[in-house]
């Protein structure tokens, strides 16, 4: 007969969330209490902490777990188009609307949805997501009455929603309604002792999912590890697993490999001859590096403006060359938004940091669509 210790295991295998964290086992705990429930369950947490995966644990312990379980990130879908693919909509109710369309909603009934990145949401779509909360009906767009529903909801979000709420992006009414149980998931750096056994189980995973040997990583790599910042989190971290099984094959990952890798080495390079104290902290040196850079560039943008100005200032304005994101602070030397090629991933880490979170402002400052943004955050691992 198993023990309550083998039983807890087990319980942790089955719903895959693994460490030994006191913030992994109180997220099981909580898991445990409110999944029996049809409660609302709100998941805060970065992006590439696992809040899917927490979604998904919640859902296979619950009642509903036979019924199906629709995931979608609602800040990958255009605000245009995010209400027809909640609630559906009737045939001729807009542009291209050619026949009715059951939406996530509907197709969930009986089971659980999880709305994922629930911050980007905009207001006017809120409002119908609290109908569906307080009375367990909607209406699709274009439709005349509303259909009941029964299905349990699981949101999450990477960015603070009471500062939401209080900035009027975020109903009030929605935030509370969302918020009676809620789920915190700590970046993976303030957990540092989850990354040996995680590391252990994306190493196994791949080893059987590509039918290869591997020797895994040396103690001192592994202690390389636990003092990176995992900025993408778990994510992150099965992406670098995986990637350093694959270029190490046959051989163990060693600890110079991690620290190449992962810009561990006792000197930050310094790209386009830029010169840079190396006494100062890895993130502040890469952060002069880069503010050098586009200083340079800038420059070397107003030179050319400037001399395109002097040779056609008869054809054409000064304003037809200025830049179109001022890209520093002068007092301050604060990094601003911008899209220069090269420096991508710490541009839109910078200007998520800036924003809250919030994906529709980061994508506004860019000057790119909320679907080109997300995909660069799951591409860079932010």
């Amino acid at each position: 007969m198993e023990n309550s210790n083998e039983k807890y295991i087990k319980l942790k295998n089955d719903i895959g969330l693994f460490g030994s964290s006191p913030e992994i086992e109180e997220i099981i705990r909580i898991i445990q209490m409110v999944a029996p429930t049809d409660l609302s369950v709100l998941i805060n947490g970065e992006s590439g902490t696992g809040k899917e995966l927490v979604a998904k644990a919640i859902h296979k312990l619950s009642k509903r777990s036979k019924q199906t379980l629709i995931s979608v990130n609602t800040g990958a879908i255009p605000e245009g188009i995010l209400e027809s693919e909640l609630f559906g909509h009737e045939k001729g109710s807009f542009t291209g609307a050619t026949g009715q369309k059951k939406g996530y909603f509907e197709a969930a009934d009986k089971g659980t949805i999880f709305l994922d990145e629930i911050g980007e949401m905009s207001l006017k779509t809120q409002v119908k997501l609290l109908r569906v909360l307080e009375e367990s009906e909607f209406m699709r767009v274009g439709a005349t009455s509303t259909q009941k529903v029964d299905v349990r909801l699981i949101a999450a979000t990477n960015k603070n929603l009471e500062i939401a709420v209080k900035e009027k992006e975020f109903r009030q009414d929605l935030y509370y309604r969302l918020k009676a149980v809620t789920i915190n998931i700590q970046p993976l750096r303030s957990r540092k002792e989850d990354i040996s056994i995680l590391v252990s189980k994306f190493r196994d995973d791949f080893v059987k999912s590509q039918n290869i040997t591997v020797k895994g990583f040396s103690p001192e790599a592994l202690q390389l590890l636990k003092e990176y910042s995992w900025t993408g989190n778990v994510r992150e971290l099965r992406n670098f697993v995986e990637t350093a099984l694959i270029l190490n094959k046959g051989q163990v990952v060693n600890s110079n490999y991690v620290r190449n890798n992962l810009n561990l080495g006792e000197e930050t390079p310094t790209s386009h001859n830029l010169p840079v104290p190396l006494n100062l902290p890895r993130e502040q040196a890469e952060r002069e590096i880069i503010y050098r850079t586009l200083l340079s560039l800038k420059m070397d943008v107003n030179e050319i403006k400037d001399f395109l100005f002097t040779r056609n200032q008869n054809t054409f304005t000064q304003s037809d060359y200025e830049l179109p994101v001022n890209n520093f602070d002068n007092d301050s030397n604060e990094l601003k938004p911008t899209t220069m090629a090269g420096m991508e991933r710490e541009l839109i880490k910078q200007t998520l940091i800036k924003f809250s979170g919030s994906r529709r402002k980061t994508a506004r400052a860019l000057q790119i669509s909320e679907r080109t943004l997300y995909r660069k955050i799951k591409e860079y691992g932010l």
